[in-house]
């Protein structure tokens, strides 16, 4: 049964939250993540937990820069969603924040996303509600108001894969050439110290003892600090298609055969600009009160989380 509230959370700490869950429901399983808009905010925080995480969004200067600097991807991928590479049946959990209201033809983007999600994976979704005055107001007022409480912080202490982060190298096709912390480490050390660190010929190091076995396991790195001067990038402007709101995911989920687990609305859009008391809440509240109560000044943020069945023949009752 759908649940509708205030979040207890923020975002983030939330979805957060339900992939650990989701990653204790299966022990022995590496999680694989989908960031679905990687280009220009914050992953999720798993813990100590092994995951493998690829990144998809849109095609602009701006996200490719962010994207390149975000060392929890393993791989990313940029351009037309409706066509980069999303293999069926490979991922976990999808965390798609702030995208669906910024994709043309979202609800084919969803289907990705979906036939891209394993049978009982999450899709970890928050989106502006069109059908809200703050909605109608982000479409169409200027620029100005799509800068409103979007940026998202690191979370202090998060873990990095940067061992074995796979950045693609320049050009649109976005390929990817794989990068090592050791051999960046070994590359910035001085030739003595390389020197010295080598093996020598015949697989012994100088004292005559074996070189050890390389070891499998990841070693996570503490995530770089952000290079001083650079604002993180705003996301791209919205477009708000009808899907892009709570009754559009709500049919969406049903025509598809999807359960919300839980389902939250809040005003954390309005918030931003002046607490719901500045120039944005009273046009909020205005665009209300001339459209009858059509566009509602209550909230302006949707928060899904959404479980693909196990079983694909399931019907919800």
């Amino acid at each position: 049964m759908t649940d509708l509230r205030t979040p207890p959370v923020n975002d983030g700490d939330l979805f957060s939250e339900r992939a650990r869950q989701y990653a204790l429901e299966k022990p022995l399983q590496r999680i694989h993540i989908l960031e679905a808009g990687c280009g220009w905010g914050a992953g999720l925080d798993l813990g100590d937990r092994e995951c493998q995480v690829t990144g998809v969004d849109l095609e602009s200067p701006e996200l490719r820069a962010h994207a390149c600097e975000r060392p929890d991807l393993d791989e990313w991928h940029l351009g037309d969603l409706r066509t980069v590479p999303m293999p069926p049946r490979a991922y976990d959990i999808v965390h798609a924040a702030y995208l669906v209201e910024r994709v043309p033809h979202a609800e084919l983007v969803l289907d990705r996303f979906v036939a891209a999600l394993k049978p009982g994976g999450l899709l970890l979704v928050h989106l502006r509600d069109r059908n809200t005055a703050f909605g109608f107001l982000d479409r169409h007022l200027p620029r100005w108001m799509h800068a409103s409480g979007r940026s998202r912080k690191s979370r202090p202490g998060r873990a990095a894969r940067g061992a074995h982060a796979r950045v693609p190298a320049g050009g649109p096709a976005g390929s990817a050439a794989e990068t090592t912390g050791k051999g960046a480490a070994e590359a910035a050390a001085p030739p003595s110290v390389r020197d010295a660190a080598a093996p020598h010929a015949g697989g012994q190091d100088a004292a005559g003892r074996e070189p050890p076995a390389p070891r499998r396991q990841r070693r996570r790195a503490p995530a770089p600090e952000p290079r001083a001067g650079r604002a993180r990038p705003q996301p791209p402007p919205a477009v708000y298609d009808k899907v892009a709101s709570r009754q559009g995911m709500q049919w969406y989920c049903v025509m598809r055969g999807l359960m919300i687990t839980e389902e939250y609305t809040s005003r954390q859009a309005v918030d931003a600009l002046g607490a719901g008391t500045g120039l944005t809440g009273l046009l909020c509240r205005l665009v209300a009160s001339v459209s009858r109560g059509r566009l509602t000044a209550d909230h302006s943020d949707v928060t899904l989380v959404i479980r693909k069945p196990e079983n694909r023949f399931a019907r919800l009752i």
